[in-house]
C-alpha cells in the first residue's frame, strides 16, 4: 500500500523524469527480491549473514577450492533460473522503450532485466550466460553446463583443457569488467538525473559511480528500503519496496504522456 506522502513523492519523481534529457538508473539486489531472489546484505535474510563471502565467493577461494563456491552458489542459481522479472524490472524496461531511460546499470547478475524487455543494460557485477575457464580463459555458453550442474550436481570443466569453469560473474578480489565500467561512467557523464532503485550503495566502486554527476548537478532519486550515505544529496527518497514504487512512477509518466 503506498501512501498518500509517497502519491506525493511519485508525482515529484514522475516530473522530474519527464524534464530529464539523460536518466541512469543504478539497480541492485533490492530490485529483485520481490521475484524470489535473496539479496546479500539484509539483516536477517541477507546471504553474507549465513555465510563468510571470502570463503565462498572470492577469487582466491575460488582458485583453491571452487567446491566450496558451487555448493553455495547452486540454490542462488536455482532460484535466479525459476525467477521472473517483477513490476519494478517491467517498468524499468517500459520506460526504457518508450525513451524516458536511457540506461541501466546493474549490480545484479540475475538477468532478470533482459527478460523484462530492456536493451541498454550494463552489468558491472558479470552475468550467468556464460562462464571462463581459469587456465585457458576460453569462454563457453552456460545454459547446458547450468542444467547439468543443477541435475548432477557436476562441477563444469573446459572440454579442451580440464580446468574448472568459472561463471562470468565478479567475485570478491576480482576486478570489474573494464570495458562495462568504462561505459556506465561515459553514461554517467551525460546524466542529468540518476534514480537508484534497490541498491544499498555500500559496494565500491558501483557504489561511487553516481558522485560525479551529481557533483555536476544531476538530479538524485532513491528507492530503497534502507537509508543509503547519498539519502542527504538526493531531491527524493523512497524508504519503499521499489516493485511498489517505480511502478506508480512508471504509471505517472506514462498517464503524463497517453
Amino acid at each position: 500500500m503506498v501512501s498518500s506522502a509517497s502519491n506525493a513523492l511519485i508525482q515529484q519523481s514522475a516530473a522530474y523524469i519527464l524534464n530529464a534529457k539523460h536518466v541512469v538508473v543504478l539497480t541492485g539486489a533490492g530490485i529483485s527480491t520481490r521475484s524470489g531472489i535473496p539479496d546479500f546484505r539484509s539483516r536477517d535474510s541477507g546471504l553474507w549473514e549465513r555465510y563468510d563471502p571470502m570463503a565462498v565467493a572470492s577469487l582466491s577461494s575460488f582458485r583453491y577450492n571452487p567446491e566450496d563456491f558451487f555448493r553455495w552458489v547452486a540454490p542462488l542459481v536455482r532460484n535466479i533460473i525459476e525467477a521472473q522479472p517483477n513490476a519494478a524490472h517491467i517498468a524499468l524496461a517500459e520506460l526504457e522503450n518508450r525513451g524516458y531511460v536511457q540506461t541501466i546499470i546493474t549490480q545484479n547478475f540475475d538477468d532478470l532485466h533482459h527478460r523484462a524487455g530492456s536493451r541498454s543494460v550494463l552489468e558491472i557485477h558479470g552475468h550467468l550466460r556464460l562462464a571462463s575457464c581459469i587456465s585457458c580463459f576460453q569462454r563457453f555458453e552456460t545454459h547446458d553446463l547450468i542444467q547439468r550442474f543443477l541435475d548432477e550436481g557436476t562441477i563444469p570443466h573446459c572440454p579442451d583443457c580440464g580446468a574448472v569453469l568459472k561463471p562470468n560473474i565478479v567475485l570478491f578480489g576480482e576486478q570489474l569488467p573494464a570495458e562495462i565500467v568504462r561505459a556506465a561512467v561515459e553514461t554517467l557523464n551525460t546524466a542529468d538525473l540518476i534514480l537508484v532503485a534497490g541498491s544499498s550503495l555500500e559496494v565500491t566502486p558501483a557504489a561511487t559511480l553516481p558522485i560525479p554527476a551529481l557533483n555536476r548537478g544531476a538530479v538524485l532519486i532513491i528507492i530503497n528500503h534502507d537509508p543509503t550515505y547519498l539519502d542527504e544529496r538526493a531531491s527524493v527518497v523512497f524508504n519503499e519496496d521499489v516493485a511498489d514504487i517505480l511502478p506508480k512512477i512508471a504509471e505517472e509518466i506514462l498517464r503524463d504522456q497517453a
